[in-house]
């Protein structure tokens, strides 16, 4: 990939109103860890998130907490999603919301040039209508309810009653762009990943689009329609914009000239938004459509998508007040593949927590250093002529940075993460394999003693380099017992796609103490 390449990624803007859970720290994490690896890559990157505070879901429950809309916003942004961005470490760019100028300013353009260019008109729409979603539903899109909804009609996501709403609005017509979107997903079959929703797409539009009603006359809380201000502009129309408001739309061409076109990482069941209504918008106002949009799965517990109304929800918080920020990031990005469902269970995270990072990672670390400071006097010593077990970590460094590398690329973190692991378990190998501490005890060992732990410890400057979007506190005090700070600048300074090379961290650095990577848990913390 060339170094000067534009990446720009942005997750969905979430409903503030929601309060966060670890599906949503998961999207956080997964766009985070992209963005940090392109970055650090030399890539012109740029990170984006925010939250979506308009429309009627909005105001009704600003109305039940007795509050305007604006304030319940600043209320929830300031105490949950601002708190959540750092409880997990997140490094975004910018922090977007839609009651903000500079997006309503670009969404009242938007909307006005699709208006004078004839791509909207007005019109009377009836439907059925989920408030939870903001979205009209088709009846196959429908459920009977049970409990207190039983016999109703309920969103399938959701599972609470819609509303048979009938308005005269405006409508944009998307029904015009159906070819286009399949000559699309045809001519770019990397557009919407993975394959599966890929897939889904293509076969909803093949159905035929019909045009989208993308205003409200029956409450105000949004931004007013410019030729016609007794409507707001539909809650989906005016977010998904935000994705170009953020980046310059209507005001800093320059800036929209050098991010866009982004890649959305979305959850799956707003992937129809994404993938058909969004680039269909861009289509008719002649901009150019996103790099890709990925869908990644949902996270399940109990068998159930993550949700608050389900009591399913997971706060962030729960889990890194017990095992740390670096343990969340690390566990969603190994243990479930990128784009597919996951099932999230405490068992589970503890038991990794303790095998692959506390006993691979951690150990590894800790038993290096310990060694150049008992062996060596803390200072990494000179390596002689490699064996072939030494050619072979070598080897193992450069494949598994190149692999990594292909591997966020794809869009496949999580193999990533797998690639980069195979240097934790090779080099822990090697070390039962050369037995530091028998060659110590022979005078005549000296100069293998010194290969095996200089080779140790450039494998430990490799590990702080890939592992530094994915676990950013322990490679930071990795990177600074290792001594790497002064013999090679800041972490954040190395460059991935050069983190393979061989012999970059010099003879004679000094290394220091490193307390635990990730410390022993309470077992009656686990158990509480």
């Amino acid at each position: 990939m060339p170094a000067d390449r534009s990446f720009y990624i942005t997750t969905p803007i979430f409903y503030p109103s929601d309060v966060p859970h670890i599906g949503h720290g998961y999207t956080e994490v997964a766009a985070d860890v992209l963005s940090r690896w392109h970055r650090q890559a030399g890539d012109d990157t740029w990170f984006l998130t925010g939250t979506d505070e308009h429309g009627q879901k909005m105001l009704r429950t600003a109305t039940a907490n007795d509050m305007g809309p604006r304030e319940w916003a600043d209320k929830l942004v300031r105490e949950s999603w601002i708190p959540l961005l750092e409880t997990l470490d997140i490094a975004n760019d910018d922090f977007i919301r839609t009651t903000q100028e500079r997006h309503e300013q670009g969404v009242a353009a938007f909307i006005q040039r699709l208006y004078d260019t004839g791509f909207i008109e007005a019109g009377d729409y009836e439907g059925f209508y989920c408030v939870g979603c903001e979205e009209y539903k088709q009846t196959s899109e429908l459920v009977t309810g049970t409990g207190r909804y039983d016999g109703e009609l309920v969103c399938a996501i959701h599972s609470i009653p819609v509303e048979l709403l009938k308005e005269r609005n405006y409508f944009f017509r998307m029904s015009r762009f159906t070819e286009q979107l399949l000559a699309l997903y045809e001519e770019r079959p990397d557009f919407v990943q993975p394959d599966s929703a890929r897939n889904e797409v293509v076969q909803f539009v093949k159905q035929g689009l019909d045009d989208l009603s993308i205003s409200r006359s029956t409450f105000d809380w949004g931004v007013p329609v410019p030729w016609d201000t007794k409507h707001v502009v539909y809650v989906w129309f005016d977010a998904l914009l935000n994705y170009v408001t953020a980046v310059g739309f209507d005001g800093d061409e320059a800036t929209l000239d050098r991010r866009w076109p982004a890649t959305h990482l979305v959850g799956k069941d707003i992937l129809r938004f994404h993938a058909v209504i969004w680039p269909a918008m861009l289509m008719a106002a002649g901009l150019e459509v996103p790099k890709q949009v990925f869908a990644h799965g949902w996270l399940l517990v109990g068998g159930e998508k993550m949700s608050k109304s389900k009591l399913t929800g997971i706060a962030p918080n729960q889990i890194t007040d017990v095992f740390g920020s670096d343990a969340f990031r690390y566990y969603f990005l190994r243990a479930i593949p990128f784009g597919q469902d996951g099932s999230f269970s405490w068992e589970d995270l503890a038991a990794r927590y303790q095998a692959e990072l506390a006993n691979g990672f951690g150990n590894l670390a800790s038993r290096v250093i310990a060694m150049i400071t008992r062996y060596r006097g803390g200072a990494v010593p000179e390596a002689g002529e490699p064996s072939e077990r030494d050619l072979g970590i070598r080897e193992t460094v450069r494949d598994a940075a190149v692999q990594a590398d292909l591997a966020i690329e794809r869009m496949a973190p999580h193999e990533a993460v797998a690639s980069i692991w195979t240097i934790v378990e090779e080099l822990n190998g090697y070390i039962t394999l050369e037995e530091p501490w028998a060659l110590a005890k022979d005078p005549e060992q000296a100069g293998r003693l010194d290969s095996v732990l200089a080779t140790a410890a450039e494998g430990l400057r490799a590990l702080a380099v890939l592992l530094s979007p994915v676990l950013p506190k322990a490679t930071t005090k990795l990177w600074s017992a290792l001594g790497a700070e002064a013999a090679l600048g800041a972490l954040l300074d190395q460059r991935l796609r050069a983190a393979g090379d061989w012999g970059l961290l010099p003879a004679g650095t000094t290394v220091s103490a490193l307390e635990p990577l990730f410390p022993r848990i309470d077992p009656d913390v686990l158990n509480a």
